[in-house]
């Protein structure tokens, strides 16, 4: 019998762990390559509608992929009432409140977006619209005072990707709105914005929450500190503790840009006591006016005429569109956002992120981001169009 011995030759630790992580790189990569069809439909229909599809779904679905129309499988997907109860609700959610969390009712905020995407309206009248969508079983309940009638359609556990179950309404329309159809500019104009937002401050929370949630960008990425700063107001100081170095070397590079802007909601109060948004056609909210001493040669607010500073300059990169870039009340100033580049861009961001459980990672990817942002605006500002695409690309993984 012939006998063989081996002896292990010193291996470098470096060499080691490089050889170890690339084979975890070639383990993934395979698994991602290999999925079959069946694999890509099942994992399209868990991440979009949060629960595992029946098996004439899958089937069907598989079919589609296996026909080349991942897209069509992605919508089938979406037919599902998890998509709109749980994936949509959990998507929205965080933004219609200062602590982003998605553990928040149903609210008018959420169900409308909710409405606007199963509808395929365009999702630019979350910032435009004369709209709001309410449920059915008491389309009589909606409460400017309480948010009792979502939390109850909530309860219900009703299908929301029914039209039987939440419907469209205007704004303008409900029974005790102050505001008129030029008035109203969709989810900012809701009672939950309003509450969330427009509560005591300065209403340039409502601002921060736009830029975070629908531009994807922060204040501290918009300072811009090279902004003319002639509407800031007078209760910005100039010399924070003393040094007014702060203010031309920092603060400036927010509110040059954001004071301008945010005086388009100069009407428009959260009122504590009643428990509403309150709009004051004609008069200046008092906070507007507020702590007038502290620089008293500061812009005074004495309308909601907005103008957006930020289209020249570095900011100009979020791609401003359309208009001049000025205007008056909220509805004109929603135009303005929602027609930004930064606007459908920041919809495929989130839409990846929450699809594909990342964010997209490199120069390719960002690539394919602003592919799916033409195509979400050459179809209308679809947005289920947007979910389809990513779903698509994210197949695999």
């Amino acid at each position: 019998m012939v006998v063989f011995s081996f002896k292990l030759l010193p291996f470098d630790i470096n060499k080691r762990n490089a050889l170890l992580f690339f084979s975890i790189l070639l383990f993934l990569f395979s698994a991602n390559i290999f999925a079959t069809p069946r694999d890509q439909a099942k994992r399209i229909h868990d991440r979009l509608a949060a629960s595992p599809p029946s098996e004439a779904v899958l089937a069907s679905m598989t079919a589609k992929i296996e026909a080349g129309d991942v897209n069509a499988a992605a919508m089938e997907a979406m037919e599902n009432p998890g998509f709109y109860n749980v994936f949509l609700k959990n998507y929205i959610t965080p933004w219609t409140n200062k602590e982003q969390t998605v553990f928040a009712p149903l609210n008018d905020y959420t169900a409308t977006v909710i409405g606007i995407i199963r509808d395929d309206r365009s999702f630019k009248e979350i910032f435009t619209g004369d709209i709001v969508y309410v449920g059915v079983p008491n389309p009589n309940g909606y409460s400017h005072v309480n948010n009792d009638h979502y939390i109850a359609l909530e309860a219900s556990g009703l299908n929301l990707g029914d039209a039987a179950n939440l419907s469209m309404q205007t704004q303008s329309g409900l029974e005790g709105s102050q505001l008129t159809a030029e008035q109203t500019a969709g989810v900012l104009t809701s009672r939950a914005a309003g509450e969330a937002f427009l509560f005591a401050g300065t209403n340039r929370a409502m601002w921060e929450s736009i830029a975070i949630n629908h531009l994807c960008t922060t204040m501290l990425a918009l300072n811009d500190v090279s902004i003319t700063p002639d509407r800031v107001r007078q209760d910005v100081t100039r010399s924070p503790g003393g040094d007014s170095t702060i203010f031309l070397n920092s603060c400036v590079g927010c509110h040059a840009g954001m004071d301008p802007l945010i005086q388009a909601f100069a009407y428009y109060e959260w009122d504590q006591s009643l428990q509403r948004v309150v709009y004051t056609d004609g008069q200046v909210q008092p906070k507007y006016l507020q702590n007038a001493t502290t620089f008293p040669l500061g812009y005074v607010t004495q309308n909601d005429n907005w103008d957006n500073y930020w289209r020249k300059g570095q900011n100009a990169l979020l791609g401003w569109r359309g208009g001049n870039g000025s205007g008056a009340g909220v509805k004109s100033f929603g135009e303005e956002i929602a027609s930004s580049r930064a606007f459908s861009t920041c919809q495929v961001k989130k839409a990846f992120k929450e699809i594909c459980f990342r964010p997209p990672a490199n120069a390719q990817e960002r690539d394919e981001v602003n592919r799916i942002a033409d195509v979400f605006e050459a179809s209308g500002y679809k947005m289920k169009t947007v979910f389809a695409e990513v779903a698509n690309y994210c197949k695999g993984e």
